[in-house]
């Protein structure tokens, strides 16, 4: 194998030098291009921000999803192609007399610029995070959520470390050293044994699950009295032809300094959001929605609760 990378190696500077000399400017020209697109590749990951979520189940456990731009991480052809993601290693920390669970995500700058101009966009690009990151870690987690004010939980290095520490196996060059290769594809092979961490495909999925609770049930022996009901505001969002869409629900929780003191459940026709001892509502839905897509996102600072239902589709 060695043999054969020398091989290949030997045909792509005679191909330079052969360049070099009967086309001076254009070997220039690939000589830029294939710094500037070096610079690119090796450019590190940066921090774009940070959730917070919660896995179902766990008492007290806090899992961080440090959301990360990447130029190494190719954005999709299309808008409706699958949306390429690159991710580390779940780590779990003990600090400051805490135990929570860091994982960094990795997406094309280009992804996250339009989900910031969108915020639609950037929802659902959430939703799809926490459904990959469930996947992959073989987690369960509430659908509460909340964008924490800082960009990265952690160091930097430590961040860039884990996203850059899978390595892609070395291709196996012998296969092809026995039949003239191109300048281009010696240099596109090239690349490819430079490449690590490869992302994958983050795939839109049918919710076919049963219907579970957004944030999982919070027991108790003592029966809470005297619960205040939070003040709300509740709208249906309908399109151009007054068909609905969705219904956004926002609510004021100025006791509540976090999001791991809800309780959320959903159903097709109703709504209910419990703080243990503070608050309690119940509402019943305007229109029958998918509550296996409902998210809900709580504000740290503004003590202010968003939940965002969109509504089913007819049955066909």
């Amino acid at each position: 194998m060695a043999d054969a990378a020398l091989a290949r190696a030997a045909q792509l500077w005679s191909l330079l030098d052969e360049m070099a000399e009967n086309e001076p400017q254009s070997y220039l020209r690939l000589l830029r291009q294939q710094r500037a697109e070096a610079e690119r590749l090796c450019a590190p990951p940066e921090p774009h921000l940070c959730l917070r979520a919660r896995p179902a189940g766990v008492v007290g456990r806090q899992l961080f999803i440090n959301v990360c731009s990447w130029e190494r991480v190719p954005a999709p052809k299309a808008p409706t192609d699958p949306t390429p993601v690159s991710a580390g290693l779940l780590q779990e920390v003990s600090g400051e007399g805490d135990l929570y669970s860091i994982i960094d995500i990795a997406y094309n700058p280009d992804v996250l610029q339009r989900g910031e101009e969108n915020p639609e966009k950037m929802e659902h690009l959430i939703y799809l995070t926490l459904k990959f990151v469930e996947k992959r870690c073989n987690l369960t987690l509430s659908y509460l959520y909340t964008i924490e004010s800082f960009k990265l939980k952690g160091s930097l290095e430590t961040m860039q470390r884990r996203l850059k520490g899978r390595q892609m196996p070395t291709p196996d060059l012998s296969q092809n050293t026995k039949k003239e290769l191109t300048l281009d594809q010696l240099l596109h092979s090239t690349e490819a044994e430079d490449c690590s961490n490869a992302p994958v495909l983050l795939k839109e999925e049918n919710a076919t699950q049963s219907k579970v609770h957004l944030i999982e049930e919070i027991t108790s022996t003592e029966i809470p009295e005297n619960l205040s009901t939070p003040v709300y505001e509740m709208i249906t969002v309908k399109d151009a032809n007054e068909k609905p869409l969705k219904i956004e629900l926002k609510m004021k929780l100025p006791k509540v300094s976090s999001v791991s003191e809800c309780d959320l459940r959903t159903s097709k026709d109703d709504i209910i959001i419990e703080v243990p001892e503070k608050y309690k509502l119940q509402l019943d839905l305007p229109e029958l929605v998918d509550e296996e897509t409902t998210t809900a996102v709580f504000n740290k600072g503004k003590r202010v609760l968003f939940i965002t239902l969109p509504v089913a589709k007819p049955d066909p």
